[in-house]
């Protein structure tokens, strides 16, 4: 847990922050093309109410994506990015059930999107887990523009 303090946590552009965040939007946004290539042929089929869900989670999943490449580090934004992961990961095994092995084995796209949403959710919870509190984000934006010059003086220092 953290003790309140910066210790560790100061600087959104540390070398350790910069690699998960790539690989928690990378991850995030393979898994939104994913559920989009299987969803979008299948729009129509009145019996089968997943297509609609994967659009859904796949506009989430792009927009969380975008938030965290470009926006400050929020351990909200971090738990929604696991979050809706987890969903798709969890949705999958709850609809397949004890089939979940062999639907892994019928569907290649099914492959894919286990493996990146498993790395993401695990992406996502480090930068949760290294992110300080968001009081502490919300007051340095207060502060102005020293979490910027902080920020640059990080990635010039060696």
């Amino acid at each position: 847990m953290n003790d309140g303090s910066d210790a560790g946590i100061a600087g959104r552009n540390t070398p350790r922050k910069r690699l998960l965040r790539g690989i928690a939007v990378q991850t995030a946004a393979v898994a939104a093309a994913v559920h989009l290539l299987w969803a979008w042929p299948r729009l129509g089929s009145p019996p089968d109410a997943r297509p609609y869900f994967f659009l859904a989670g796949s506009a989430l999943a792009a927009a969380v994506a975008v938030a965290t490449l470009r926006g400050g580090e929020y351990r909200r934004l971090y738990a929604l990015g696991a979050g809706t992961l987890g969903a798709f990961l969890g949705g999958f095994l709850a609809w397949h059930g004890g089939d979940a092995a062999a639907a892994l084995a019928a569907e290649p796209l099914a492959v894919v999107a286990v493996i990146v949403e498993v790395v993401g959710v695990g992406a996502y919870l480090a930068l949760y887990r290294l992110a300080p509190p968001t009081s502490v984000v919300v007051e340095r934006r207060r502060g102005g523009g020293d979490v910027e010059r902080e920020d640059a003086a990080e990635e010039e220092s060696p």
